[in-house]
């Protein structure tokens, strides 16, 4: 089986209590940014996400609140680097006791001092930003050594019993030669589950190193390749849509995002507009128009943020895609 049996069994039982109280729109992952403070200022990250003062950071409260708000089964913490939040023992702890399971998200330079802290749990996931092998990895994240300290750190959670995953954003000038050589790599070494996204261009982002949607095309086709060897976390339908091979609504609000600045709308990517609270945000962002993909923002977008979530909401058009789905997950 892919995933732990809870992740399955409690993201049904969401859905089924979301479809009997008749909700049509409602959220599956929760992305948890508490803090904006980061130890790496990355080509793929935007400046709020590594300029933050630590002093800035959501509460402990705050983070737990967000948790129970959002109602999401899953919680993917953040950031920032999200090993900096001092409260973060404290956090897995209290999502954890709400019987969500955690995804943390990090560079994993900071991961030894982290394990000192805390112990293995089957509801959380550590999950190690790799964007490719040493040389390519320490430019995108413009320090030396980052990827050996990660590639340590990934061993030494998988020692001590973590589930350890790996999340790889595709850019244009990643080599895809060299994305198969890191997953060869991640392979050999342990790694439960790989999850590969294109690093989409938007208008906020002017650099040259983000695609367009026929590059993606491209890249992904290759990528559903290398999905047949490796064991892959992005699902077999995502990567037929990100390949051209299919295509969906966006679901913005699968995927909502809490950070210092409040609920950010209308989605992970886009920071149009932040609300303080969560009924300020259901309530505030024009849902229909996000999720018909007409703003000039998301023309090039094929995002897991965003179409993770259609996948599953458009599950049940198709006795296919689900067999496809279930022998993915439970086979796989």
């Amino acid at each position: 089986m892919r995933f732990p049996a809870h992740i399955t069994t409690d993201m049904l039982k969401w859905q089924a209590k979301n479809w009997l109280k008749g909700n049509k729109r409602f959220p599956v992952v929760l992305m948890l940014e508490p803090l904006h403070t980061c130890n790496l200022a990355c080509l793929g990250c935007s400046p709020e996400r590594y300029n933050g003062d630590l002093k800035d950071r959501l509460s402990l409260e705050e983070c737990l609140r967000a948790v129970d708000d959002s109602g999401a089964p899953v919680v993917s913490i953040c950031g920032g680097e999200p090993t900096i939040y001092p409260e973060l023992t404290e956090l897995i702890a209290g999502v954890i006791e709400r019987k969500r399971h955690i995804y943390l998200c990090t560079n994993g330079l900071l991961l030894d001092r982290f394990f000192k802290k805390n112990t293995p749990h089957d509801r959380l996931s550590i999950n190690v930003h790799l964007d490719g092998m040493a040389k390519t990895h320490d430019l995108i994240v413009d320090r030396a050594g980052v990827f050996d300290k990660a590639i340590e750190m990934i061993k030494l959670g998988k020692s001590l019993g973590y589930r350890v995953c790996t999340n790889t954003t595709v850019y244009r000038e990643t080599a895809m030669e060299e994305i198969e050589g890191m997953l060869e790599l991640l392979d050999s070494i342990g790694v439960d589950g790989m999850l590969l996204s294109p690093g989409y261009h938007y208008e906020v982002l002017p650099e040259k190193h983000f695609l367009y949607r026929h590059e993606v095309n491209t890249k992904f086709k290759r990528v559903m390749e290398l999905s047949k060897r490796y064991r892959f976390y992005s699902t077999p339908l995502f990567l037929e849509f990100a390949a051209g091979l299919r295509d969906y609504p966006c679901t913005p609000w699968g995927n909502v995002t809490r950070t210092p600045k409040g609920w950010k709308g209308p989605c992970y990517l886009i920071g149009e507009k932040y609300f303080e609270t969560w009924d300020a945000f259901w309530n505030g962002v024009d849902w229909p128009y996000w999720e018909s993909r007409q703003d000039h923002r998301c023309q090039d977008c094929l995002m897991h943020s965003g179409f993770e979530a259609s996948v599953v909401r458009k599950l049940g058009d198709s006795g296919r895609d689900v067999w496809t789905m279930a022998k993915w997950n439970f086979l796989g």
